[in-house]
């Protein structure tokens, strides 16, 4: 059976943090594949400083170039709206059938607020949720069975990248190198 992982988020912009994650979790559960899906609106933020849902996917895109276990799903940008869980679960349920194990990678930002979500009881029943943080992060109270995977400290957010960009200083080491480029030419978060 394959195992695949689905990472979510708004991307605004992806940063070496996304994709140690994704690395992270790929290595820990053997993962045949790891999905990218940006998100159009997100639920749980304020969509007035996040790029259209076309720049980020084009990021993303460029972020995981060349890399054979991670690949890209345009599944909430093209539903429009705003992007749950729930659908996106429900979708790679479906491409699969049961002839893969989902696994449904959050950071511990996210894990703090999934009693918050939509239809949470039913993401459980269709993916393991796999929750990436920093070494001593409790998920012990959790109601929700979760797998963990310690990552070392890598503090990076797509905010304090977007902070930089906006002061001027560098984040040369916090994107991939296309990324910025991009972000560059298109003169974005300026």
């Amino acid at each position: 059976m394959k195992r695949i992982g689905i990472l979510g988020g708004t991307f605004n912009p992806v940063h070496i943090g996304h994709l140690a994650i994704a690395q992270r979790a790929r290595e820990n559960l053997d993962l045949e594949k790891v999905f990218f899906v940006p998100s159009n609106l997100p639920p749980h933020k304020s969509s007035k400083n996040v790029l259209p849902p076309a720049q980020r996917y084009r990021m993303v895109q460029m972020a995981i170039e060349g890399n054979p276990y991670f690949d890209i799903s345009d599944f909430e940008i093209k539903r429009e709206g705003r992007s749950y869980s729930i659908d996106t679960v429900e979708h790679f349920y479906k491409l699969y059938l049961e002839k893969a194990k989902l696994y449904f990678i959050i950071g511990e930002d996210s894990f703090s607020t999934l009693d918050t979500w939509k239809h949470i009881e039913d993401i459980v029943k269709l993916a393991d949720f796999v929750v990436v943080n920093r070494p001593g992060f409790n998920v012990e109270d959790s109601k929700i069975k979760v797998k963990t995977i310690d990552m070392p400290g890598l503090d990076i957010s797509s905010s304090g990248v977007r902070k930089c960009l906006r002061l001027g200083k560098t984040v040369k080491y916090l994107l991939p190198e296309k990324v910025l480029k991009y972000i560059k030419r298109k003169k974005l978060y300026i």
